[in-house]
């Protein structure tokens, strides 16, 4: 559409100050037959001469930018539709998120509701000992050397197996003082199964303190010597035949009385506890 230039008439000459005002006198009073003259406010005040006014149509000052800005038009333009593009794929990514989530809820839920995994039992049937029934002083170095029988109980799963995996270790300790410590074997326990083995450990340059030797001096006198056994081993528990569990470290600790320190000695268990953090349901 061309742009319509309209040429502006110039302004009326205004006539002389007395020729405007014939009947009136310099000075003198308005009477009722002469008109007051107002400044109007509602036209407005016509342009010099020489100048034109130029109509642009509104579409093309709304819509077409000068050449300069016509860059910072588009990257201006742009903004909203990236935007919108981020915030969808921000929604998108939280919804498949929290769908991950709720199946994996569900399908840890429905798992354990089918097999009702439980944690097994732990028991000290014996102990061997050598090293410790010498009456020395708390200065000397000792190299204790202690066979333990382990009974671990998988009896309250039926359909929920073991896996014990190598890497594990067990370890005796007497008042916070560890006396020996040795390996835990790898072996695989079936549902509903009983397992006792044997754990060999070794100690060497070990030193109790005259507050704990003469705590061990009386307590084997009286025939009730408290020991802390302690294992640390690397389990994968199998539902079925098909699913397995990531491997997880399983940590168990029994405290057992035992009659004497020298020879086989018969234990007594006072309790065990059993814990794994990643399987909640086994605290």
């Amino acid at each position: 559409m061309a742009d319509r230039v309209h040429p502006v008439p110039p302004p009326p000459s205004r006539l002389p100050a007395d020729a405007e005002a014939p009947a009136t006198v310099a000075g003198a009073a308005p009477t009722e037959t002469t008109p007051l003259q107002y400044p109007s406010f509602n036209s407005p005040p016509s342009p010099p001469p020489g100048t034109y006014i130029i109509h642009v149509p509104k579409d093309q000052v709304l819509r077409v930018p000068p050449p300069d800005r016509a860059r910072r038009y588009k990257k201006l333009a742009a903004r909203p539709a990236r935007r919108r593009l981020l915030r969808r794929a921000c929604c998108c990514s939280c919804a498949a998120l929290l769908l991950l989530l709720f199946l994996a809820a569900a399908f840890a839920g429905a798992v354990y509701l089918v097999f009702h995994p439980r944690a097994p039992t732990f028991s000290v049937a014996s102990l061997s000992i050598r090293g410790l029934g010498a009456a020395l002083p708390s200065s000397a170095a000792l190299s204790p050397e202690i066979n333990a029988a382990v009974r671990a109980d998988n009896g309250a799963n039926r359909k929920v197996g073991v896996d014990y995996r190598g890497g594990g270790s067990v370890t005796v300790s007497y008042a916070g003082q560890r006396l020996a410590a040795g390996p835990w074997p790898a072996f695989r326990q079936a549902p509903r199964n009983v397992t006792v083995f044997a754990a060999a450990m070794r100690g060497q340059g070990v030193r109790l303190t005259e507050e704990q030797a003469g705590r061990l001096a009386a307590e084997r006198a009286a025939g009730a010597v408290t020991l802390a056994v302690e294992a640390r081993v690397p389990v994968r528990l199998r539902f079925g035949k098909v699913l397995r569990t990531w491997t997880v470290d399983v940590k168990a600790r029994c405290d057992v009385a035992v009659d004497r320190l020298e020879g086989d000695a018969a234990a007594v268990n006072r309790g065990c506890r059993v814990k794994v953090r990643p399987l909640w349901w086994w605290w």
